[in-house]
């Protein structure tokens, strides 16, 4: 029982953290805009008609040694925008969202660099007591239509291993964009027995998005499991780039964080974890943390 009760105590570090699930062997970028544009005309149906109440589409995969979460949307950011995203310090923003993000630093410049970050729990934590990952940056593609990034890690906590985050955009029309985020991660036995205690306690009756049926009064019931961790991990990213997008400024953290937490609230079912003031708290804390150099 060592092994499982040290896993156990470090389940957050694994399964509550996005950087956890963004691993292996993402589905590739389309490669170029005219791909990614053909992949909007074929999701026009499913973009048109979700449970999200905006043009969204969210797929999983489990097997057995991997997971993996895609989310294609539609936002409401012209294309010039999107090439924020196109600087590394820029995903850090992003990455800082998300309530086990602790720290995250650039370090190196252009093709070299390196996202240093630190995940822990979901609340404020020395830095000692968090977990490292440096994922490499590579732009895959830029381009008047097309934009695509990677960050990869060979390892992580545990048996985790083989990290890959993939983001692509093109513009369509109305001034809007259509953008694509992928993310898995491959584990090895140490993770499968975390994930295994962290469903059976700590994750007992969370949920991810995908409908597997209804109940009997006709209410749709939302998977669980593995697949139900990396779909909510899969949205809290793509709410955090959409709120990076609206509030790029330094000077707009405030009105960032706030968007990134009232976007969860949409859906609390899946992704309520803390309250709003405990949230841009902490939030704001580790800023201070990281512009005093901590």
């Amino acid at each position: 029982m060592p092994l499982f009760h040290a896993t156990f105590r470090r389940l957050p570090l694994l399964l509550l953290t996005p950087l956890m699930a963004w691993a292996l062997a993402a589905p590739a970028a389309a490669q170029d805009g005219n791909a990614l544009q053909a992949k909007y005309t074929a999701l026009a149906s499913r973009l048109a008609d979700n449970p999200f109440q905006r043009p969204l589409v969210l797929d999983s995969t489990e097997k057995p040694d991997r997971l993996s979460g895609d989310i294609y949307a539609v936002v409401d950011h012209p294309f010039a925008d999107i090439g924020a995203l196109a600087r590394p310090a820029n995903w850090c923003e992003v990455l800082m969202l998300h309530l086990n993000t602790k720290h995250c630093v650039v370090k190196g410049e252009g093709d070299g660099a390196l996202l240093d970050v630190a995940v822990g729990r979901k609340f404020d934590q020395p830095l000692d007591q968090a977990q490292r990952v440096q994922f490499a940056w590579k732009p895959i593609a830029s381009s008047a239509d097309y934009l695509a990034v990677q960050l990869s890690a060979a390892e992580g906590p545990l048996s985790t291993r083989d990290y890959r985050i993939v983001f692509e955009a093109a513009p369509i029309a109305s001034g809007k964009s259509f953008v694509h985020l992928s993310y898995s991660y491959a584990y090895g036995t140490a993770a499968r027995l975390a994930m295994k205690a962290y469903l059976g306690t700590l994750g007992n009756g969370k949920v991810g998005f995908t409908v597997t049926g209804r109940d009997a009064q006709g209410a749709p019931e939302q998977i669980g499991g593995v697949r139900g961790v990396v779909e909510r991990n899969t949205m809290r990213y793509h709410l955090a780039i959409d709120a990076f997008l609206d509030a790029p400024k330094p000077e707009q953290l405030d009105r960032r964080l706030a968007a990134w937490f009232d976007a969860t609230e949409r859906y609390a079912r899946q992704l309520h974890e803390v309250e709003r003031a405990d949230y841009l708290a902490m939030k704001r804390s580790e800023y201070k943390r990281i512009k005093s150099g901590g």
